[in-house]
Parts: C-alpha cells; sequence; structure tokens
C-alpha cells in the first residue's frame, strides 16, 4: 500500500481532499433536510419547559405563548403517535 502511494503523481492529495469535502457538504445537507422536515428548527421550543408554576415569572403575553405553543406541539405528538401506530398496524 505504500507503495502505491508513492508512485502516485504529485497533486493527488488535493482530489481526496475534495471528495472528502464534497462527502461533508453532502451529509451536511442532509441532516438539514432531516431536521427541518422533523421540525428540530422550532424557535418557540424553549416555551415548553413552562408550565402553570411559572405564570407569576412571567408577562401574561409570554405565559399565553408558552400555553399555546404546549398545545400545539402535544397535538403533533399525538399526530406522530397516530401516524406511527397506523404504520405499525399495517405493517403488522
Amino acid at each position: 500500500m505504500a507503495n502505491f502511494i508513492e508512485t502516485l503523481p504529485d497533486g493527488w492529495t488535493i482530489y481526496l481532499w475534495l471528495i472528502i469535502g464534497a462527502v461533508i457538504i453532502l451529509a451536511v445537507v442532509y441532516w438539514i433536510r432531516w431536521g427541518i422536515k422533523n421540525e428540530q428548527f422550532d424557535e418557540d421550543i424553549k416555551y415548553v419547559l413552562f408550565d402553570e408554576k411559572d405564570r407569576a415569572k412571567m408577562a401574561p403575553e409570554e405565559f399565553a405563548k408558552s400555553q399555546s405553543v404546549i398545545k400545539s406541539q402535544i397535538a403533533s405528538r399525538d399526530q406522530f403517535l397516530a401516524a406511527d401506530a397506523e404504520k405499525r398496524k399495517s405493517g403488522a
């Protein structure tokens, strides 16, 4: 193997780096696409941490936003679980 590498002409490593760079870019694009498809870039996710005990610590509009985000997250979860159950049911 070492003999093979020594017989290669000068400048071959740039092609190796180009291939590795292309693979990295493709992987990043794939994972960003996956994140978008699976709702991973939701800016309102920070509101899911709050509950009724935090009402006094928050402004009324923030608390209302928190409650609406929690309801939408629960609905999204229920929709996902229903789709997953249907997929399992049809696959069995």
